[in-house]
């Protein structure tokens, strides 16, 4: 059904317009400076992923000749793509002169990012050294003049593209070449210190300052070099050789990406327009590929990694993450969670507890199988490790891990290769499926009974991304909701028998209908008269049919409050269509993650945790699991901290028809919710 564009906002400007938060927190003064330089490399790495995903899916709308404004809110998919061009070009400019903001303050702190033209006589010696020592070996240089085949490019990996003209050949003056930059080198390189300065080099300029070094053969009398580089579609295609395991799929398809159809090409603006020609011929760009005119320096994600410099003082203040009240690591998790249910919040809480229960698992004589999902783990897991360490011990250890996880696909299978030969028990999923679920199952012997055990997460099992990602994860022993995380597991065996559910909300079956009975639950309270509400906190919202329930409800008299991070395809506070919803985005310090859901009940609220935003994947073409709040405490908790992010005044972003980004602007205390959940906890603590 084609769908008008004043009721829905399309999903990739959605997502462009939450790309534009992460940016304005590069430009926020009250960000501490090298901080914003980071924010500035999380807004290019987000939109490499956006050129690789999205772009790249509409792209494909458009090359199997289809409008696609069934999927895409009504826009067809080739004035999309023109549209998400001119937005891009927009940001990429202004994150430009963001850049160039932050280089002037930074110059006031004492550091200074000079380039190939601003090395002083002393620094020249350092330079040429590092150069011959760290960087010439790593290069790649390829001449293109005589080459029959243009070089396949790697998908976002920096190119400078090389002129060099030369002495003396009247017919011939033009020699082209590319030159990789290497991506094991630091982007930066720093150099000595100078009566307290600090002096910085992309080695990219590094590479532009000894030029004369890579091409002594060729007598030229002039050398230019701007950068240029492509983004490649990211999407898997599989093939169908039944001969194949599905880790050699998955592999091949990974493999597949690196020649896969360009969808972007960026380059310099300030490139000669003869040698813009010449790459854009010798690599058949199309005309729905996004062409767009940069600056001097792409691949601004590397700013994620700028050096500290030791300044302190110019990034955030690192928080220690706090104990859960009540809830000792040096006690027995397992002993503890068999009284009562515990709720972790991290980064603010600590992530142990999730490893000492595995680790005591895994230690446990008493302990006889386990079982977990894994979407994401860390480079060096101890998740991993503690599962190993099970299996060494005798325990029947299970996982299911998602081979198909995105980007994270190649560390997926080596994960797979180590349990196998360790001797655990993997499950690939199920066709058709992701496994997006994030549930651990634990049995115990306890007498002559089973004892189940378990936690169940909004985020990924990774200690290292816990400390940025916030998540909520419940450790639980009640016995039906246990039974029924089993049920789950069950299902990646069977996944024709279709099992049912009393506690938990589980996708691909049961999520949509559920969240749409709660919603009538609410919206038949309206029509009664009695309070009826709505709260819900996700990464991203872009199910039509839960936005148009949400609509419904809206007009009945139901209070929506919403917290949405990314992408909202619905647009709230519009008459007579969604007065009653009202919906921020919270971007800060860490990375908003958790899927909470909360329906008022006549006074009783029901509470929910979930692996699953409402979007159509995650409803209908994933496995997903979300859980009931039991726990009055935790279900407790779990109502102040949305109550803290909604009262959020100072990193809160408004949705509105008017698209703008603007700060929420009240006349209320000011809060910062990040800051004030990390109080909340503390306060907890003493109390």
């Amino acid at each position: 059904m084609t769908r008008p564009n004043n009721e829905y906002i399309n999903r990739e400007i959605s997502w462009l317009h939450f790309n534009d938060r992460v940016l304005q927190e590069s430009a926020d003064k009250d960000v501490p400076l090298i901080e914003r330089l980071r924010f500035l490399g999380i807004f290019s790495n987000n939109l490499d992923e956006f050129f690789k995903v999205r772009y790249a899916t509409v792209k494909r709308i458009v090359d199997a000749g289809k409008s696609g404004k069934s999927v895409l809110g009504g826009e067809k998919a080739k004035d999309l793509l023109e549209e998400i061009t001119k937005n891009v070009i927009q940001l990429q400019a202004k994150s430009g002169r963001i850049l160039e903001s932050i280089q002037r303050e930074l110059a006031t702190e004492q550091i200074f990012i000079i380039d190939e033209t601003q090395v002083e006589p002393h620094q020249e010696a350092f330079v040429r050294d590092y150069f011959s020592r760290k960087v010439n070996p790593e290069l790649l240089t390829i001449i293109l003049n005589n080459l029959h085949e243009f070089p396949t490019l790697k998908d976002t990996a920096a190119y400078l593209a090389v002129k060099l003209l030369l002495k003396g050949n009247e017919i011939d003056r033009n020699q082209y070449a590319l030159i990789e930059i290497p991506k094991r080198l630091n982007r930066f390189v720093v150099l000595p210190e100078e009566d307290g300065k600090n002096y910085i080099m992309m080695v990219d300029d590094v590479i532009r300052y000894c030029m004369g070094q890579i091409f002594t053969m060729f007598d030229f009398q002039d050398v230019s070099a701007h950068m240029i580089k492509i983004t490649r579609d990211a999407e898997l295609d599989m093939d169908n050789d039944l001969s194949k395991s599905f880790i050699d799929k998955i592999s091949s398809s990974v493999e597949h990406r690196k020649i896969s159809d360009p969808v972007r090409f960026v380059y310099d603006k300030s490139i000669k327009m003869d040698t813009l020609r010449f790459l854009k011929e010798k690599m058949n760009i199309e005309e729905t590929d996004s062409v767009i005119p940069g600056g001097k320096y792409h691949n601004r994600r590397d700013y994620m990694g700028f050096p500290s410099l030791g300044r302190s003082d110019l990034q955030y203040k690192k928080i220690k993450p706090l104990p859960v009240k009540d809830f000792h690591l040096e006690g027995s998790i397992l002993g503890q969670i068999a009284v009562r249910d515990y709720l972790i919040y991290t980064p603010y809480q600590s992530y142990s507890y999730v490893i000492n229960f595995l680790k005591e698992a895994a230690l446990d004589p008493q302990v006889k199988r386990i079982k977990l999902t894994v979407y994401r783990l860390a480079n060096n897991s101890q998740v991993a490790a503690a599962l190993i360490n099970a299996a060494k011990n005798g325990k029947e250890v299970t996982v299911q891990i998602e081979l198909q996880a995105r980007f994270d696909e190649q560390a997926n299978i080596k994960y797979a290769n180590i349990f196998q030969e360790e001797g655990i028990r993997l499950i690939f999923g199920i066709p058709g499926l992701k496994v997006h679920t994030k549930v651990c199952f634990v049995e115990r012997e306890e007498g002559d009974q089973l004892k189940r055990y378990g936690f169940i997460s909004t985020g990924n099992f990774n200690e290292s991304t816990a400390k940025i990602y916030t998540d909520y994860t419940l450790f639980t022993a009640h016995d039906g909701i246990l039974k029924e995380v089993n049920k789950v597991f069950d299902f990646f065996d069977v996944p024709y028998k279709i099992n049912k559910y009393k506690h938990l909300i589980v996708s691909p079956h049961y999520t949509k209908n559920v969240f749409i009975k709660l919603i009538d639950a609410e919206i038949a309270n309206a029509k009664a008269g009695k309070e009826a509400y709505v709260k819900i906190k996700m990464n991203s919202f872009t199910s039509y049919k839960m936005v148009d329930k949400l609509y419904e409800a809206s007009r009945a008299g139901v209070k929506v409050q919403m917290i949405i991070r990314g992408i909202c395809c619905l647009i709230p506070g519009v008459e007579g269509m969604s007065e009653n919803i009202e919906a921020i985005s919270v971007v800060d310090k860490f990375l908003e993650h958790p899927r909470v859901f909360i329906f008022g009940n006549d006074g009783n609220p029901k509470v929910y945790i979930s692996s699953a935003d409402w979007m159509t994947r995650n409803l209908d073409y994933r496995v997903e699991v979300g859980c009931p709040m039991y726990d009055e405490e935790v279900r407790q908790e779990l109502l102040d901290t949305f109550e803290i992010s909604w009262k959020d005044n100072i990193k809160a972003r408004v949705f509105s028809d008017e698209h703008d980004n603007a700060y929420k602007d009240d006349d209320q205390p000011k809060v910062r919710s990040q800051y004030a959940i990390y109080e909340y906890y503390r306060r907890k603590l003493d109390g």
